[in-house]
């Protein structure tokens, strides 16, 4: 286990393989873990770090998480262990801060990597729209038992290995706060990307599952329209994890972007 003191906190990530750095985010309610196959599949030709944002996994807790947050986090993380720029994946919301950050701080960013992740928040499922009212958080936070149930029969929708998944989580849970919880998906409901698209000069893939009902996989089309150096991929026999579902296809396609050469994507 290793980790960083930040202005804001400590942050904890996780580190594999030798060559250049790839920075991996993770998604709401989730933690460095799900990149464990992302980061063995990279090892022999980069330096994967995985990090957990503040208020999930093994972070520390603060008393603010929206996306410019989790930005400022991701800069000061990689200024503290010296990565000067990179290429930045990320799944779901983890995606729209690597979009959000390419925006803010370009010089950090070589390439952006969207796994399942909303350029426009009113992508989002209706549950996870909800889930960022407070009134909602407070009595599903407050019901432990009736959250469990709740994502335990909507573990099949999400991810195809949905046993394995929903024990993921459910540890996951166990180090998330009830400010974490829906100050986070608050904040990426009401983030709308999509036209600022056009200012990132670096280049720019989606990876979306046709079977996403977290995310709507239409948020391809934002990217195809908006971003000017752009590739698309749709997993035809994924969810909303695509490196879940189907690994190897989906570090094949992660490897592929990471290595060629700028003007094949024209």
């Amino acid at each position: 286990m290793s980790s960083i003191v930040t202005d804001q906190g400590i942050v904890h990530y996780e580190s594999y393989g030798r060559g250049q750095p790839v920075i991996l985010l993770h998604g709401w309610l989730g933690s460095w873990g799900y990149w464990l196959k992302t980061m063995e599949a990279l090892r022999k030709q980069y330096r994967c770090y995985a990090l957990d944002f503040w208020g999930f996994g093994d972070s520390g807790k603060r008393s603010s998480y929206c996306i410019v947050d989790f930005v400022d986090l991701v800069d000061q993380f990689m200024g503290r262990l010296g990565i000067e720029a990179a290429p930045i994946v990320g799944h779901s919301m983890g995606g729209t801060v690597a979009v959000a950050l390419a925006l803010a701080k370009p010089e950090r960013v070589k390439r952006v990597i969207t796994v399942g992740s909303p350029i426009t928040g009113n992508s989002l499922h209706l549950f996870l729209r909800l889930a960022g009212q407070p009134w909602v958080a407070n009595i599903v936070w407050h019901l432990p038992v009736l959250l469990q149930f709740g994502i335990r029969i909507f573990s099949p929708y999400v991810v195809k290995d949905w046993p394995k998944w929903y024990q993921m989580i459910t540890r996951d849970l166990s180090s998330t706060t009830l400010e974490a919880f829906f100050l986070s998906i608050n904040s990426l409901h009401k983030t709308d990307l999509s036209i600022r698209l056009s200012e990132i000069k670096v280049p720019l893939m989606g990876i979306y599952g046709v079977g996403d009902n977290v995310v709507a996989p239409n948020q391809a089309t934002v990217i195809t329209k908006y971003a000017p150096v752009s590739r698309i991929k749709i997993m035809s026999h994924s969810k909303h994890f695509p490196m879940l579902d189907e690994p190897q296809e989906f570090n094949n396609y992660l490897a592929e972007f990471l290595s060629c050469n700028i003007t094949s994507l024209s």
